[in-house]
């Protein structure tokens, strides 16, 4: 941790992550001043911004990727040198501050990323249990003549009969394991979707499923991650949060567009996506769009232009609080 006045640094030290000890340090020793804090987001999350601004010290939280870095610093990295880089770049206003979500958005962020991750482990499950039959020379997946994961095509897995006890043990845990996220999957959903009837979301959420692609769940991820549509100035910096915009490599005359940026927030950028695809095929406006942009590139560049329209309409909707009008194909 480090201390610095608009013109010196006075100290770097290390203390525990404890606002009640840093705000006692800051009186004991630099009485009448006038404080204001900055740490790097990530592990620590909102809470010490929030006890610290409740103790009336000012807070900001920077993005550790764009921090400007010398390269002495690059190569010689510690808590030390990253402390008192960050208070120099923060007094100098070179930060670019994250902005901090209302604590109902944040409780409310935190229960569809916890849904979205618990999809993710139901996924591996799944895919541990093809790859263990698959070890074994077993082709039920091939053979099984229910669908995919229905409730019959998982009881016939149960029943399936199997050349050794111990691979039965194996298959039953990974099934289990399955079932039971299935089951928390089910039950965070319902509280997902009482949320979004919640007067913070009810309306917003309203809006959005009028268009094409977006239902409730897609709709609630939109909403807590973003929080609010007007603190994006432009639809690029709109899309720029959402990750929907290409690499640049210019030098000289030769410009070059390469592939997604990997900024960007990584829920957004995976569902503007699917919504895309969805509207494509829904929508016969945007596949009329879609249809000419694959005259001339690949599918899958051509839906990340149709993922920045469906982008556009969902800020006009949001913007303007008025429900989407599917444009007439002549």
């Amino acid at each position: 941790m480090s201390i610095l006045t608009e013109d010196i640094l006075v100290t770097t030290f290390n203390q525990p992550p404890d606002p009640d000890k840093l705000v006692a340090h800051l009186h004991r020793n630099y009485p009448g001043a006038t404080y204001r804090a900055v740490y790097e987001a990530g592990y620590f999350g909102y809470w010490i911004h929030d006890a610290l601004r409740e103790r009336g010290i000012e807070c900001d939280l920077a993005n550790p990727l764009d921090i400007p870095t010398k390269d002495k610093e690059r190569r010689h990295k510690s808590d030390r040198i990253d402390s008192r880089k960050l208070g120099r770049e923060h007094r100098k206003g070179d930060i670019d501050i994250i902005y901090v979500p209302p604590p109902h958005y944040r409780h409310a962020r935190t229960l569809i990323r916890t849904r979205q991750q618990l999809t993710k482990k139901q996924t591996r499950c799944k895919n541990q249990i093809k790859a263990l039959l698959s070890f074994y020379g077993s082709t039920f997946f091939d053979t099984c003549p229910y669908s995919h994961w229905s409730r019959r095509f998982i009881q016939t897995l149960q029943e399936l009969e199997l050349e050794d006890q111990s691979i039965r043990i194996s298959l039953d845990i990974l099934i289990n394991e399955l079932l039971n996220l299935r089951q928390s999957i089910l039950w965070i959903t319902r509280q997902i979707r009482a949320l979004s009837r919640t007067p913070l979301f009810t309306d917003d959420v309203r809006l959005l499923m009028s268009m094409p692609g977006i239902g409730t769940l897609s709709a609630m991820i939109i909403l807590s991650e973003i929080v609010t549509i007007n603190r994006f100035k432009s639809l690029d910096k709109l899309a720029a949060y959402f990750g929907i915009i290409p690499t640049c490599h210019n030098s000289g005359e030769k410009e070059a567009d390469g592939e997604l940026t990997q900024r960007g927030n990584r829920y957004l950028k995976h569902i503007i996506i699917e919504i895309a695809w969805v509207a494509v095929r829904k929508d016969p406006a945007l596949l009329e769009k879609f249809q000419k942009l694959t005259a001339r590139m690949k599918k899958q560049r051509a839906i990340i232009c149709i993922a920045k329209n469906v982008l556009n309409r969902i800020r006009y909707i949001l913007l303007k609080k008025q429900p989407y009008v599917s444009a007439v194909v002549e």
